[in-house]
């Protein structure tokens, strides 16, 4: 049954509406945790350090699936809000149908790069050959890894977020359990790990496609589309945000890399390596909230109910705040025991990487607001602003903060460069949403509205 978007959502309520989200989140992150936790302890520091120097140009591509799903389901739950569910469902469609056919070009074209890539990210000999192997493999499934991300918004749209959370699990779980046979198991090391998330990432994304084409008991399901550029163009241009925002997180962790192979040398890129995937799991609730709050904001800016629109706001910027402390003293607690399932095999390299964790962590306490800002704008359809405070947090904050630290701080500037970047963009984004807030009326309640005129 789909849940009714045009209710007022109670802050429980709207908790366990986004929790299936951000559980979907989790487990989407998943796939390149155990893939982490597998290469390190059996395939060694150096597969590990090869994973994490190509993986930022895997996800470079995969973010045109985060782009199409976020700017398309605000699209379609606006035109949901608005009335017209035939349209929403051929919008659906279509762009379901461009996200496949763009994830399949990417494929062919990536699969040709890897190897330039893992050159020009300044890889060699065994660590260069792990990494264009594993970024060749990352091709083969990724049209539907692409799919993944896109129906993880769409599935909000519909009002399944439950349905959505359950295929991350099939997905995750598969991807679990064939990592322990491949890599654990069968010893196939690298390839075994990559060939489990090829499985679980087909899994992730067909087992959608399959739903949507035979329910009927949501108002989103595929109908036969009509080719309309100027949709496609303005789901793209609106979810740019969060493709710019993925692209630049990726590009971010290249210069990571660099800066760490230049100040400390592999170690310093394994360690980078177990940052990221468990800082993946923090991230990923904000993220999961964001999408899953999202298409909530844009049914109500669609109808528009300026009133529940507010509601939203200030109940999901509390709703962050209180994560946000919660996640600082997580991360500032679990440094050591989180470093140690990565790399307790190396004590000079767990030492480095519990240190390191710590600082990094601090991020934890803006980057909830950071990212929420970014999806507030795309939710409700101003892609323009949306992309602006993304690509000042990453592509101008973050890469200045680690060009610029290090020299100043040393290593320790490294692992504060995404604080200093968030606080400013959290800034930023301030700015916009205190400008903005006449235009869009979730600053006060518009004359003549009642408060609880939707409950």
């Amino acid at each position: 049954m789909s849940v009714d978007m045009s209710k007022h959502f109670t802050t429980s309520a709207l908790i366990k509406f986004t929790l299936p989200t951000m559980a979907m989140m989790i487990f989407t992150s998943c796939y390149t945790i155990v893939d982490g936790f597998f290469v390190s302890n059996y395939a060694g520091k150096t597969a590990l350090a090869a994973v994490n120097l190509i993986f930022p140009a895997v996800m470079i591509l995969a973010s045109t699936g985060m782009m199409i799903g976020t700017g398309g389901s605000a699209l379609v739950a606006k035109t949901l809000g608005e009335g017209n569910a035939p349209r929403a469902r051929r919008y659906f469609t279509l762009l379901v149908i461009f996200a496949f056919a763009i994830g399949s070009v990417l494929a062919i074209g990536g699969w040709f790069f890897m190897e330039p890539a893992a050159t020009m990210l300044g890889a060699t000999g065994q660590m260069h050959a792990d990494a264009s192997l594993y970024g060749r493999m990352m091709m083969i499934s990724l049209p539907f890894f692409i799919l993944q991300y896109a129906f993880q918004s769409f599935f909000v749209a519909a009002g399944k977020p439950k349905l959505g959370f359950l295929v991350i699990v099939i997905a995750g779980v598969t991807n679990i359990v064939l990592d322990f046979l491949f890599v654990g198991a069968f010893g196939w090391g690298l390839p075994g790990a990559a060939l489990a998330t090829n499985i679980g990432e087909f899994l992730g994304g067909l087992i959608p496609v399959l739903y949507f084409m035979r329910k009927r008991d949501t108002h989103l399901y595929f109908a036969r589309p009509h080719l309309r550029w100027h949709v496609i163009g303005k789901a793209c241009l609106n979810g740019s945000s969060e493709m710019v925002t993925n692209i630049a997180m990726s590009l971010v962790s290249v210069l990571y890399n660099w800066q760490l192979l230049r100040y400390i040398g592999e170690d310093g890129v394994a360690a980078y390596g177990v940052i990221m995937y468990t800082a993946m799991v923090f991230s990923s609730i904000f993220m999961g909230y964001a999408i899953g709050s999202s298409p909530l904001l844009s049914f109500q800016f669609g109808a528009r109910n300026r009133t529940e629109m507010r509601s939203l706001l200030w109940k999901s910027l509390g709703l962050i705040a209180v994560a946000s402390i919660v996640m600082l003293l997580a991360g500032q607690e679990l440094a050591g025991p989180l470093s140690a399932i990565f790399v307790s095999y190396d004590p000079e390299l767990l030492e480095l990487t519990t240190k390191a964790y710590r600082l990094y962590a601090l991020c934890f306490l803006l980057m909830g607001f950071a990212i929420y800002a970014s999806a507030f704008f795309t939710a409700l359809n101003n892609g323009v602003v949306s992309a602006i405070i993304s690509f000042l947090r990453t592509l101008v904050f973050q890469v200045a903060a680690v060009i610029i630290l290090p020299k100043l701080f040393g290593i320790d500037g490294i692992w504060l460069s995404v604080t200093v970047g968030d606080a400013l963009a959290v800034a930023v984004a301030a700015a916009f949403m205190i400008a903005l807030s006449g235009r869009y009326g979730y600053r006060k309640y518009p004359k003549g509205m009642e408060r609880n005129s939707t409950k």
